[in-house]
């Protein structure tokens, strides 16, 4: 008798870790790591998980190619990560995370600045170019697909002619500095919605908002 319930416990157990791995996301925050580029627009990535793991308590460690924390929420696991290898070669640490993580690529979401949008605009998309951002112009040569998703968070191109690169990786204004906290309150919730409601209803739920 016992050893069939052994049998039943040994299955139930081989189950769960069959199911695992769907219930796993990877969420990547592009940006560059040390305080040079601290509160840079172009480290919004970083803010946004920054701020994630302040809310659900837990602390980033340095790992391999990047720094590393996690969260549970409603069955899912959250794993936060933050690429130390700088932006440009951001995908190398993408790859070998969802490799080591087991997790599938429809899982994975990249977090990153926008140009394009105005400021604290929310735009999810399930694949795209990479709009000449370089982080996610790596992440596409080291996985070989558009076909990923991606969280970008407006930061407007209020900048004059050649002027590009020192507005990016420029402070925040102090009227942008007023306005974060309630977007990256709202960028929050955004990633637990992508990981218990899906994609679809995330976008459509959060998406100019």
């Amino acid at each position: 008798m016992l050893a069939f319930f052994g049998r039943i416990l040994s299955q139930k157990n081989k189950n769960k870790k069959t199911l695992d791995p769907v219930k796993k996301f990877l969420i990547v925050g592009l940006g560059n790591p040390g305080p040079k580029y601290a509160d840079t627009r172009h480290n919004i990535g970083f803010k946004i998980l920054d701020y994630i793991a302040q809310k659900e308590e837990v602390s980033f460690e340095t790992q391999k190619l990047a720094d590393r924390t996690e969260f549970r929420f409603k069955g899912r696991t959250f794993i936060l990560l933050k690429p130390n290898t700088y932006m440009n070669l951001s995908g190398k640490a993408v790859r070998y995370w969802l490799n080591k993580e087991k997790i599938a690529l429809e899982n994975l979401l990249v977090v990153t600045d926008d140009l394009n949008l105005d400021f604290g605009t929310i735009r999810l998309k399930q694949k795209g170019s990479d709009g000449g951002h370089n982080g996610l112009k790596d992440i596409q040569q080291q996985m070989q697909t558009t076909k990923y998703n991606r969280f970008r968070f407006g930061i407007s191109d209020a900048f004059s002619k050649g002027n590009q690169v020192d507005y990016v990786l420029g402070k925040w204004s102090a009227k942008e500095e007023e306005k974060l906290p309630q977007r990256l309150e709202k960028a929050w919730q955004l990633v637990k919605s992508f990981g218990t409601a899906g994609i679809h209803n995330t976008m459509n739920n959060f998406n100019n908002k």
